[in-house]
């Protein structure tokens, strides 16, 4: 009976590490037909050069005022890091997060957008106020900008209008080479902009990237750690075409189709980000000096290993 019971608990881990979502969700899964509209998901960006990784998604507009009272609506208690739903003063609604995710889903977030993908409006706040609520003192945070958008369901990595293309495999290879070892397809959202300006009016959003920067490993990895990250390489060689990664997680299986052209795409666009953009990520999230140094110096290192794969599989092209 015990044998049992272990069994009946390991098959939601099972089907999450299969980048499917629980069974109750599978009819809101959007379908794995071929979309016509790459935009939902990745938007060229362009001059990435250009890009301001320190504010990131919507730039100067959409800052969180740390010298105001935030009103507590809701305490949030799902997910490994807890939090609070808290509107300002101006009738923005913010999720502030807390814990050991917060500033690495800061520095993630800014440098999937800067490579073309959609990310919500993320700030790190250090010192805030909230009243009404359960914490007479608040930490540090990690706020998202909640009112500016519709949620829809969650999407599955494997089950979605975008399947085995490019651009959705660099966003896998990108969450890789940042040590992001969470991509359960609960982190995943459709969001619906309240202003797409001129922008598609459906976002696919790898929502939740905190559980980067660290170790990967299975079933659990680490978050925020510099020795961890720095302790593992990114591409450990390629076979029958394929490439194998140093990544260790219960969603491994989301890289078993990848090809050195796949992983060179993605690294070309991660290269063209400067010294002072990979910074700024990382200042956005409240790092201090050196361990920004740190964390720059091993992405560029690992989106060297990458740039290495040219060649080893053909010429890499312009997405599919």
């Amino acid at each position: 009976m015990r044998l049992a019971r272990i069994t009946l608990l390991l098959i939601p881990l099972i089907v999450s590490s299969a980048g499917l979502l629980p069974a109750k969700d599978k009819k809101k899964t959007p379908s794995s037909t071929p979309s016509s509209d790459m935009s939902q998901l990745w938007n060229d960006p362009g001059d990435i050069g250009s890009r301001d990784l320190l504010l990131g998604p919507g730039g100067s507009r959409h800052v969180p005022r740390p010298e105001v009272e935030y009103q507590f609506k809701e305490e949030d208690k799902t997910g490994h890091s807890k939090g609070y739903i808290v509107k300002d003063p101006d009738g923005s609604v913010w999720k502030a997060k807390i814990g050991e995710e917060a500033q690495a889903e800061i520095a993630v977030s800014r440098i999937l957008w800067a490579i073309g993908y959609h990310q919500p409006v993320l700030h790190y706040v250090e010192k805030w106020k909230m009243t009404g609520g359960p914490a007479d003192k608040t930490e540090p945070a990690r706020f998202r900008l909640e009112s500016d958008h519709e949620k829809g369901p969650y999407w599955s990595w494997t089950r979605n209008p975008f399947a085995g293309t490019r651009q959705l495999k660099g966003l896998i290879i990108a969450d890789t080479l940042l040590n992001n070892w969470d991509l359960t397809p609960s982190n995943n959202r459709i969001f619906k902009p309240k202003d797409p300006g001129g922008g598609p009016a459906t976002w696919y959003v790898d929502q939740d990237v905190g559980g980067s920067l660290g170790k990967t490993r299975w079933p659990l990895g680490t978050r925020n750690n510099i020795e961890d990250y720095e302790s593992q390489r990114f591409i450990e060689s390629v076979k029958d075409g394929r490439v194998q990664f140093d990544y260790h997680s219960r969603h491994g299986n989301l890289l078993k189709d990848v090809t050195p052209e796949d992983v060179v795409w993605t690294c070309r666009l991660l290269a063209k980000l400067s010294d002072k953009q990979l910074t700024d990520a990382f200042r956005a999230g409240h790092y201090t000096d050196d361990l920004t140094r740190r964390f720059v110096a091993k992405i560029k290192s690992k989106i060297q290993e990458g740039l290495t794969l040219e060649g080893k599989g053909g010429k890499a092209g312009a997405g599919r």
